[in-house]
């Protein structure tokens, strides 16, 4: 089966999109005979597509290298997701011991982020009594949109219950305090 993504045609498999650099440093999308640019590759991965980029002569995996670039051309238009501290500490733990506890942090911090996300999208789906507020569609697409972009559109649904069950925001309060716990450990091993 096969879909359009920005005017190309995209596979829906879950085999990875190779994606092959020449050395014109042009990239070329295997499975559709076309080059494409980085902003192609970021739709293809929006849309829920893992990627893989090797160089074409050498076969080397160039992957994050363009993951890290796609990230920094959004961050400089402005469409910031990562702070200036969080930037900044990522680049301390490259330098420094917490090097390897950084990876392992940001992982399971956005696995608890698409955790928590996935009930709060749930209890969305219940009928609430702001559904009749004027304005409350809108909320809820920007909720969306905020939740989208956080997680790489992995997690779909509406804006969050601001009357969702008090566990759950027990829950988003244990994570909260666990994220400032581990964020203060990697401040104090980045010194």
């Amino acid at each position: 089966m096969q879909h359009v993504l920005g005017g190309t045609v995209v596979a829906k498999t879950d085999k990875p999109l190779l994606i092959k650099r020449y050395a014109s440093r042009r990239l070329y999308n295997t499975e559709t005979s076309d080059y494409v640019t980085l902003e192609d590759i970021a739709l293809f991965i929006r849309e829920g597509r893992e990627v893989q980029i090797v160089d074409l002569k050498s076969g080397d995996d160039l992957t994050r290298q363009y993951l890290l670039q796609i990230i920094a051309e959004h961050e400089s238009r402005g469409e910031s997701v990562l702070g200036v501290d969080i930037l900044t500490d990522l680049v301390r733990s490259y330098t420094t011991q917490a090097s390897s506890v950084v990876p392992q942090f940001l992982t399971a911090s956005f696995e608890m982020l698409r955790g928590g996300q996935s009930k709060v999208m749930e209890n969305m789906t219940k009928a609430s009594p702001l559904g009749n507020m004027p304005g409350f569609e809108a909320m809820q697409a920007q909720q969306q949109a905020f939740f989208k972009a956080m997680t790489g559109g992995l997690v779909g649904g509406a804006a969050p219950d601001p009357k969702a069950e008090s566990t759950e925001s027990d829950d988003l309060d244990t994570i909260k305090q666990q994220l400032a716990a581990m964020q203060e450990k990697l401040s104090r091993m980045g010194k």
